[in-house]
């Protein structure tokens, strides 16, 4: 059996645990840590824009993307 180590930030959430004592209290961690990530991927995505690497164009073309993984039956 392997052991895992947790990292410094594992720990510290893992000891802030212990005041989700309510299926309320996990909802209420669980949409804060999303609204956390959305933030981060909305800055990403402003800064993609400045910079060029994402313009009007690049979003069209999504429209018409398939990249689904071809399987042979």
């Amino acid at each position: 059996m392997v052991a895992t180590v947790l990292n410094d930030a594992q720990l510290e959430l893992l000891k802030m645990m212990s005041v989700f004592n309510t299926p309320e209290a996990v909802n209420d961690l669980k949409q804060a840590i999303s609204n956390y990530f959305a933030q981060k991927a909305d800055e990403e995505i402003d800064k993609l824009w400045a910079d060029g690497t994402l313009t009007e164009e690049k979003v069209e073309s999504f429209r018409t993307l398939h990249e689904r993984t071809p399987y042979r039956k």
